[in-house]
């Protein structure tokens, strides 16, 4: 039997789930939420590891998947962001019945840089692994710190995203190393082709976890897909440009 994920459900509508990132917790989509609840039931989870969810463990990627697909609502729009983007993303293969739309947030469907993918290096990564081992929480923080690098408001965005990951217990330190090991592996990109949903890409030029140049290759791994690229965003828009990406968002939820 599953164990159950920390789930916070707020607002009336249509239902949509939010997926965090990669040492983050569901806290980080509280400004989302209040803007999107009295036009959405919006659900938000803590992942197996992190959050209200530490004490479950850690989760290989497809034992996250079922996770979340057991506890959330029968048919839902998915919003993932970063490493929530592969989860949402994996969900919508797997159970297309139970997604109606898919939005990913910098996210890729291959995160670790090969020849001819750009991406996160995978020498950042292995140093993100083996700090680990002497200090998740600054690791963590180091993270936090790559992901808005680029973005005009980055330490506002980085004070923001600390505020609301550490309202929340710790993550788990064997379920960071795993989400690593997900970020590092798993390429889900020759399955994309297999989508039926409507699918909307969300990306930030200034993102330096996933490159602009991975949002143009999508473009003909999902032709039929949306895409909105904010000029001036890095890693994470929807903190440093919030009403863009409500609106952004509201926009495609409502066209379908």
């Amino acid at each position: 039997m599953t164990s159950s994920l920390y789930w916070q459900t707020e607002g009336e509508g249509s239902d949509l789930v939010l997926i965090h990132g990669w040492g983050m917790n569901g806290a980080v989509w509280q400004p989302t939420v209040e803007k999107l609840r009295s036009q959405y039931r919006v659900h938000s989870v803590d992942l197996s590891g992190y959050g209200h969810s530490a004490e479950l463990g850690s989760a290989d990627f497809d034992e996250m998947v079922k996770q979340v697909l057991t506890q959330a609502p029968a048919k839902a729009a998915w919003l993932g962001w970063s490493l929530g983007g592969l989860i949402a993303t994996q969900a919508a293969l797997t159970a297309p019945d139970r997604v109606s739309q898919l939005i990913t947030v910098a996210s890729s469907p291959r995160f670790s840089a090969e020849k001819g993918w750009r991406g996160i290096k995978p020498v950042v990564l292995s140093q993100f692994t083996e700090q680990l081992k002497d200090d998740f929480t600054l690791t963590v923080e180091r993270f936090m710190a790559l992901q808005a690098m680029g973005s005009p408001n980055a330490k506002q965005d980085i004070k923001q995203v600390k505020r609301a990951v550490f309202s929340r217990p710790s993550p788990n330190q064997a379920a960071l190393a795993t989400g690593l090991e997900i970020l590092a592996d798993i390429d889900l990109r020759e399955r994309l082709s297999q989508l039926t949903m409507p699918v909307c890409r969300m990306y930030g030029r200034l993102d330096g976890l996933v490159p602009i140049k991975v949002a143009q290759d999508m473009d003909t791994l999902l032709p039929n897909s949306s895409k909105v690229v904010f000029e001036q965003a890095s890693h994470a828009p929807f903190i440093s440009h919030s009403d863009e990406f409500i609106a952004e968002l509201r926009y495609f939820l409502q066209q379908q």
